[in-house]
């Protein structure tokens, strides 16, 4: 089973899971049930026969995420130019777990290699995997920005407007962010084994506060919030299917950017910025956004999640470079 990554981690095993569909959804009784290694820090995934995944919240309260997917994924799979995970149902708390928690259509693909500069193509300490199974990095750049636009063009509707679940802190002022990004860099510097110019991390995010924007709550749009390598899926070499909807929000979208800093090289990210549009100030913004968050997982997840360290390395080092 994967190892705990919260203090609150709530205790899920695969008896658990069986127990729960066998009560909720019976019709799923023969078919094997597998865990899955690749687990997020959100939800353990446990794959069910060849065409369902069962998604269970980690910790107390996240169950509300589930609720908001099955609200809202559904406008979010008709409007999207990729694939949208598509909730077949959602079961209820028992046998003592007190969440919520959903099958999902499985959806086939590989996520994207990060992009390290610290190891380049062809090194084998390269994190992420083969960047030859997926999509070349402008293929994927492009099919980036147009999920992204997508997301922008979107009516935020009054109800969404009125969802306490949808308003989270990636779409509030980057100042906002600044209490939690310095605790972080002095985290971060007793973490052995980190190659990082915290010094420099330090400074790009003070330059960053002090940008247009920085302060400001623009109109509501509707952002995934977390655009990473961990929640995109090639085939075929094109970006094929997002996953993850559990942070969909909505405020300032500039967070969704910030997945370019991870999985995309520079002449990438440059096709992806101007197929966006982007202007310099919220470019910048972005990419301390991406800093941001390279260093609060670092903080949180060093020792229990290598993956996502491999990942956010190549993304603060990119944000850095």
């Amino acid at each position: 089973m994967n190892r705990p990554l919260h203090d609150d981690e709530l205790s899920i095993d695969l008896d658990l899971v069986r127990a729960l569909l066998d009560r909720d959804l019976p019709q799923y009784a023969a078919l094997p049930l597998t865990p899955l290694g690749a687990s997020g820090s959100t939800n353990l995934l446990f794959r069910l026969g060849d065409e369902l995944l069962v998604r269970m919240p980690r910790q107390p309260g996240n169950g509300d995420s589930i609720t908001k997917e099955r609200r809202w994924s559904p406008l979010m799979a008709s409007q999207l130019p990729v694939t949208v995970p598509q909730i077949v149902a959602v079961g209820d708390p028992g046998f003592g777990y007190p969440e919520r928690w959903s099958v999902v259509g499985w959806i086939d693909g590989v996520h994207p290699a990060s992009v390290d500069p610290a190891h380049p193509a062809g090194d084998p300490a390269r994190p992420g995997g083969d960047p030859a199974l997926g999509a070349s990095p402008i293929a994927l750049a492009e099919d980036l920005a147009d999920v992204v636009a997508a997301l922008r063009s979107l009516e935020v509707p009054q109800q969404a407007r009125a969802d306490d679940s949808l308003r989270w802190y990636r779409g509030r002022p980057l100042v906002e962010f600044d209490a939690d990004t310095r605790r972080n860099i002095d985290l971060c510097r007793s973490i052995d084994g980190l190659d990082l110019d915290l010094d420099a991390a330090l400074a790009l995010w003070e330059e960053a506060l002090t940008l247009p924007g920085a302060a400001e709550l623009g109109p509501d749009r509707w952002y995934h919030g977390d655009l990473v390598a961990e929640n995109l899926l090639l085939r075929d070499g094109r970006l094929t299917a997002v996953l993850d909807f559990g942070s969909l929000s909505i405020g300032d979208p500039t967070i969704d950017l910030h997945g370019a800093w991870e999985v995309l090289d520079d002449p990438a990210r440059e096709v992806f910025r101007q197929r966006l549009g982007i202007d310099q100030p919220e470019w910048l913004r972005a990419r301390a956004w991406a800093l941001g968050i390279a260093l609060g997982a670092f903080s949180y997840y060093w020792d229990t999640m290598p993956g996502r360290r491999a990942d956010r390395l190549a993304m603060a080092r990119n944000a850095l470079s």
